[in-house]
């Protein structure tokens, strides 16, 4: 996992939450993480990852707090831990 990646992982957990995440580099994230993202239709990407899946809203502007949200506690349940697992 590169710097980006990393960065951005910590972005999505960071407190308070960042309003400044771009979701290609999100996307691309999860991807790097092991996750399987597609298309969902209707502007969903759903993404699959350990064994779990949710479909989020696909934007083209920076996540709202809601989406940011959303996909920390999907990452927390698959098992992810940046601090633990991708320290900066």
């Amino acid at each position: 996992m590169n710097h980006k990646h990393r960065a951005a992982l910590h972005a999505l957990f960071s407190h308070p939450i960042s309003s400044n995440i771009d979701p290609k580099l999100v996307k691309s994230t999860l991807e790097e993480l092991g996750a399987e993202v597609a298309h969902g239709g209707h502007g969903q990407m759903i993404v699959k990852l350990n064994g779990l899946t949710h479909g989020f809203h696909e934007s083209q502007h920076s996540l709202s707090n809601d989406e940011v949200a959303a996909l920390r506690k999907f990452l927390v349940e698959a098992g992810v831990d940046p601090e633990r697992d991708y320290p900066l």
